[in-house]
C-alpha cells in the first residue's frame, strides 16, 4: 500500500472513531449511565470511546491488511473489543471489582466463580491464537504470534490508568509502525487513537477495556509482523516479563518517579487540582 493510502486510512480511522462516538453518545446503548464510571480523580467519564474506537480501528485495519491478515486483524480487534466492553459492563457488578489482576482471578476461581475478567483473558487469548493462524509461519510460530497479539492488548489494557496513557503507547509504537510491507494495518488504528486522544486528556470519555484492547491486539499484530519467528520470540517474552512484573509493581508510580516518562505521560493532560 502507497504512503498515500495508509494516509487515507488514517484519516479514515479518526473520522470512523468521532462518527461513531458521536452517534453512541446521541443514543447510548442501555442508556448513558451505564456507560459512566469515576476515573483515577472521581471524575465521572463516559465508556463510550472504547466501542467507538474499537469499531473504526478494527474496520480500518481490515481495509489495510492483505486477505489472510485481514482476517486475522477482524478477529483480534473484533474479539478483543467485544470481550473488553462485555467486562467494562459486567465487571462494574457487585463481587466482581475485587476480581482484578491474576491473583482476582484465581481466588474467584477458588470461590467457584469465574470472573469477568477471566471471562475477557481467556477470549482475548483465543482471539490471539485465532489471529497467530494467519500471522505465523509454523504452528510453534503462530502460537507465538497469537501470545504477541495478546500480550500487547493486555498491556496496553492494564497502561489505561491515566487521561491519555494508553493512546499515547499506541501513536508512540504505532507510528513508525506504519512503514513497511503491512504499515497499512496499523494505520486506520492510529488515526482512531489520536482522534480520541483529546478527549480522553480532557477526561470526557475513557477506553476502557473494550478500547484499549482492541487497540492492543492490532497494535500487538503489527508488531508482530515486524520481524520474523526469534523477533517475536523476543517480543513476547518482553511482554510475559512485563505482565508477570505488573501483578508486584504499579506502572503509574514507576512512570510517575521517572524523568522522561512523568513529561511525556502527563502532557496534555489537565492539571491536578489540589
Amino acid at each position: 500500500m502507497s504512503t498515500a493510502g495508509r494516509f487515507v486510512l488514517a484519516v479514515l480511522g479518526a473520522a470512523l472513531a468521532e462518527a461513531a462516538l458521536g452517534l453512541l453518545r446521541a443514543a447510548p446503548p442501555g442508556g448513558a449511565e451505564l456507560w459512566m464510571r469515576s476515573n483515577h480523580r472521581g471524575r465521572r467519564v463516559s465508556l463510550l470511546a472504547g466501542p467507538a474506537a474499537a469499531t473504526a480501528a478494527t474496520i480500518t485495519a481490515c481495509a489495510g491488511g492483505e486477505p489472510a491478515l485481514s482476517a486475522a486483524a477482524a478477529v483480534a480487534g473484533a474479539g478483543s473489543g467485544l470481550v473488553g466492553v462485555y467486562d467494562d459492563l459486567a465487571g462494574a457488578r457487585p463481587g466482581q471489582q475485587s476480581d482484578k489482576g491474576f491473583a482476582g482471578h484465581l481466588r474467584a476461581l477458588r470461590e467457584r466463580r469465574i470472573s469477568t475478567g477471566l471471562v475477557k483473558v481467556a477470549v482475548v487469548g483465543l482471539s490471539g491464537l485465532a489471529a497467530g493462524r494467519s500471522a505465523g509461519r509454523g504452528p510453534l510460530d503462530r502460537v507465538v504470534t497469537g501470545g504477541v497479539v495478546a500480550g500487547t492488548a493486555n498491556l496496553v489494557n492494564l497502561l489505561d490508568l491515566r487521561p491519555g496513557r494508553a493512546l499515547k503507547v499506541v501513536l508512540l509504537l504505532g507510528t513508525p509502525l506504519l512503514a513497511g510491507r503491512h504499515g497499512g494495518l496499523i494505520a486506520g488504528p492510529v488515526g482512531a487513537a489520536a482522534a480520541v486522544l483529546r478527549r480522553d486528556l480532557a477526561e470526557e470519555v475513557m477506553l476502557g477495556d473494550g478500547g484499549a484492547n482492541a487497540l492492543g491486539a492490532l497494535l500487538g499484530l503489527r508488531v508482530a509482523l515486524a520481524g520474523g519467528p526469534g523477533w517475536r520470540q523476543g517480543v513476547l517474552s518482553v511482554l510475559v516479563g512485563l505482565t508477570a512484573a505488573s501483578e508486584r509493581v504499579s506502572f503509574t508510580r514507576v512512570i510517575e518517579t521517572t524523568p522522561g516518562l512523568r513529561q511525556f505521560d502527563s502532557l496534555g493532560r489537565r492539571p491536578a487540582t489540589r
